[in-house]
């Protein structure tokens, strides 16, 4: 199979599976006093000492969670309602109409309990422009949400400028940077970021956990209750295999990162070569120029047999062996196009013509070739189709 939707999940490192085998049937509670309970928190604490090393912040600021989707939950939710609000007196969020569906979920549910949410267009590349950010910020803005990876896209927002025109008008700025991890640095001080989410099945870790990093003295309430868990910032026994496997793929990635982030954007730019040389005018490439070096996204303008139907593409990869996607993971099963790529402006038949192609670790010439060579195969059999 050539596996490409590495965006959606990665392969679980060796690393991290070794890492992770003595926690496995290990009786001990982080929160327990006794010896297993203590050699569960020391393996949490040395876990979380690493993931803050690669964020360049302290292991106080990052707060485990399950995953990337509770930790958006968690950075909204944490920052505009409950205590925080009222210490801030500001509940109302700006983000963006291409930010990941556990952002713009959220974003809908705070609209409707009441809180002023702003969702700015992106610009013609599909990032976030701070001027746009500026415009819409007011005196109740608490939080700007914008990631820093596009997952769809791969396009890259400029954070420093975004969090400088947040934090001008007294609003924090919040990041998902699930995508970011081995192929970005992660600097939060470099970033300017107050909250930065994480998942650990993005960069070779385990399914089910992930973390938060909570810049220090930000406002921000606990929102799952029960436990004093994460310093009273979620509550609920800890995950002590996931977040160990987590913390070790975590390190690795930023080990390698200089050097997969050149190789894979060469693949990417060898997908894009073949793909444009292949279709010509008919293809829309979404991923912009300047992007993260994983992801090429396209999209098929109609043909002469009228538009392509994005499922069957996929479904024709499939039996050809090649795993695609036609965007977010999280939004698999739905007959809707693209949310991202409508914002961009493509027509519906365009954008219901989608493939995100995501590259990793073990992707090689041999798959970008491949991949390129079984989708002009398809497309040639869909126009053919009475």
């Amino acid at each position: 199979m050539i596996y490409l939707d590495h965006a959606a999940t990665t392969p679980l490192r060796p690393e991290a599976l070794e890492a992770m085998l003595p926690h496995l049937g290990a009786p001990g509670n982080p929160s327990s006093l006794h010896g297993a309970g203590r050699q569960a928190r020391v393996a949490v604490e040395r876990a979380r000492s690493g993931v803050a090393r690669v964020l360049g912040a302290e292991p106080s600021e990052v707060v485990f969670t399950s995953g990337g989707t509770e930790a958006d939950n968690l950075a909204l939710r944490g920052v505009l309602t409950g205590p925080a609000r009222r210490h801030t007196g500001r509940g109302g969020l700006v983000t963006s109409a291409v930010e990941h569906h556990a952002v713009l979920h959220t974003a809908r549910a705070l609209a409707d309990e009441g809180h002023a949410v702003t969702v700015v267009p992106p610009d013609a590349d599909g990032r976030l422009a701070p001027e746009a950010v500026r415009q819409a910020l007011t005196d109740e803005t608490g939080l700007v949400s914008a990631m820093l990876v596009n997952n769809e896209t791969g396009a890259v927002n400029d954070l420093p400028a975004l969090a400088d025109a947040a934090h001008q008008r007294g609003a924090m700025l919040h990041t998902d940077a699930v995508q970011a991890p081995g192929l970005l640095a992660l600097d939060v001080d470099a970033l300017g970021v107050d909250l930065l989410s994480l998942s650990a099945h993005k960069v070779g870790g385990p399914q089910g956990v992930g973390a938060l990093y909570v810049k220090s003295g930000t406002p921000f309430s606990s929102v799952q209750t029960g436990g004093s868990q994460e310093r009273g910032r979620r509550g609920g026994t800890e995950n002590v295999a996931g977040i160990v496997g987590f913390a070790t793929a975590l390190a690795l990635a930023e080990a390698e990162r200089v050097e997969t982030a050149a190789r894979l954007a060469a693949l990417r730019d060898a997908l894009r070569r073949r793909l444009a040389a292949a279709f010509g005018g008919r293809l829309v490439v979404n991923t912009p120029g300047q992007a993260a070096p994983h992801i090429v996204n396209v999209s098929f303008r109609p043909g002469p047999a009228g538009p392509l139907d994005g499922e069957m593409l996929l479904t024709a990869l499939d039996l050809e062996g090649v795993a695609a996607s036609a965007g977010s993971a999280c939004a698999s099963g739905a007959l809707e196009p693209s949310h991202v790529v409508l914002a961009l402006g493509a027509e519906r038949d365009t954008a219901a013509a989608t493939v995100r192609f995501s590259l990793g670790r073990a992707t090689g010439d041999a798959d970008v070739a491949g991949a390129a060579d079984a989708l002009v195969r398809i497309v040639s059999r869909l126009d053919a189709l009475p």
